[in-house]
């Protein structure tokens, strides 16, 4: 399908009154299916879209590719999609629910439900940016984890880090910790007072330790009981794990899926799906690393509803995100937040547009926002979509912190004749290894705060700060 606004829309005659009502910036830039037999299909849970070092972007979908078992895929900006590697049970595994994670080496890591063998309980996997060969890095036994939802993240240790929503010594679900080449720990077996059934990622803060969601379980006594409406915990590096906050599935929601963000105000923003001030369709929330949590909004269908998704932090400082059910049509939204709660639907699917989408939305470099819906779109199988909000372009560190002297990769674009970059104003040497990936050292003398890269059209300046380590 060629790219074209959502406003166009190919089923005129059928959609004119939801045309109207469609944001107009936006954009269907994949249709999963158009490429026929084998095509990616189905993009679902938290299957997170990640901006490889060509400036493509990058994700999997847990069904679809040559043989039915999931897809990785590369989608250029302009939409044009390529299936590069097919799930067949074997190599890698298959049904790849969460998407990609990009590590310092260039590689992606994922993680898939299935293996083909006696065990069948998931993998730990690594993928070059080619597509191939996939390795397996490890395959779970139930005892140390079993069919992981959620890619693992890199740590400023350099080694991965992970969730399994079952297995363990109480079949609750795992934390662990697997090295590039494989070498495996299992961190933390859920009991149910801690939390229960994590399925999203981890996410490392700024004092070093772990921080994530556990859709079920909490202390005995809440109104779930017996299993708990699901906690927020914090896991240090050695596996100890701490309940930050318990849900009760009131005003402060419960069965929290999504993964959390830290922004750059030092809080963790993330949602539920159920419960909230002023209703029981899901809430977005902010809670301190201390475990103080405020509900910055509670939806109300019509705004969306039950939340799979996390939120991200757009160049503007505003928050994004999606709400898989609800809105004008009731097939979900994508929204816009502020950190102090102001909420705003930004666009409605409405089923042939895609529907369901259960994704935290990327934004790219470019300033362009990314994501894709878990069914819908002309064929029934889901669209990759984008949303043109004049958000600035913008520079992103892999990783966002390191020791002075480490080198640091940089995405962007425009980098071909790149004239310096700086770390919080302190300038670093660098090389360009592309148009739209750069190294640099991290400079002597160095603080944390932003970099900036300065091109030929302009400075683009990161996100987020860049921390550094000692």
């Amino acid at each position: 399908m060629t790219m074209g606004t959502m406003r166009t829309c190919r089923w005129a005659a059928v959609l004119a009154v939801v045309c109207a009502a469609l944001g107009a910036q936006a954009q269907i830039f994949y249709q999963f299916g158009d490429g026929g037999t084998g095509d990616a299909a189905y993009p679902d849970a938290q299957g997170t879209i990640v901006q490889g070092r060509d400036g493509n972007l990058y994700g999997t979908t847990r069904q679809g590719g040559a043989f039915g078992g999931g897809a990785m895929f590369k989608i250029t900006p302009q939409g044009k999609l390529t299936v590069i590697f097919s799930f067949n049970g074997f190599d890698g595994g298959e049904f790849p629910y969460g998407g990609l994670t990009l590590g310092t080496d260039g590689n992606f890591y994922g993680t898939t439900r299935n293996y083909t063998d006696t065990s069948g309980f998931g993998t730990v996997f690594r993928v070059p940016q080619s597509g191939s060969p996939v390795t397996q890095l490890h395959i779970f036994s139930l005892t140390d984890g079993g069919v992981p939802v959620a890619p693992p993240i890199q740590g400023t240790d350099g080694a991965f880090y992970g969730t399994t929503p079952i297995g363990g010594a109480n079949n609750l679900g795992t934390l662990y910790r697997i090295t590039s080449s494989g070498g495996f720990t299992l961190l933390y077996s859920f009991d149910g007072t801690n939390g229960a059934n994590p399925y999203s990622s981890l996410v490392q803060g700024t004092d070093g330790n772990f921080y994530g969601t556990a859709i079920l379980g909490g202390p005995a006594g809440t109104t779930c009981d017996p299993f708990g409406c699901g906690t927020i915990f914090k896991m240090t590096p050695q596996g100890k794990v701490t309940t930050l906050y318990a849900f009760t599935d009131g005003p402060d929601g419960g069965g929290p899926a999504a993964p959390l963000f830290q922004s750059t105000d030092g809080n963790f923003y993330g949602t539920t799906q159920v419960g909230g001030i002023t209703s029981r369709w899901g809430t977005v929330f902010k809670i301190t690393s201390q475990g103080k949590l405020t509900v910055l909004h509670t939806f109300s269908a019509l705004d969306g509803q039950s939340p799979i998704a996390g939120v991200t932090l757009g160049s503007d400082g505003n928050l994004y995100g999606t709400a898989s059910l609800g809105g004008y049509w009731g097939y979900g939204v994508v929204y816009r937040i502020s950190p102090q709660g102001k909420y705003e639907v930004l666009y409605d699917f409405a089923d042939l547009n895609g529907s369901t989408p259960t994704d935290t939305p990327l934004q790219h470099t470019t300033g362009l926002l990314f994501g894709d819906t878990s069914a819908g779109g002309d064929n029934g199988i889901g669209v990759f979509y984008g949303l043109d909000l004049g958000l600035e372009a913008f520079a992103v560190l892999v990783p966002s912190e390191a020791m002075v002297g480490k080198t640091v990769g940089i995405l962007g674009q425009g980098f071909k004749g790149a004239t310096a970059v700086s770390f919080n104003g302190t300038a670093a040497s660098f090389v360009i290894k592309s148009s739209t990936f750069l190294e640099a050292t991290v400079p002597t003398g160095v603080t944390t705060g932003r970099v900036t890269v300065t091109t030929s059209k302009g400075n683009l300046v990161s996100n987020r700060n860049f921390r550094v380590l000692h």
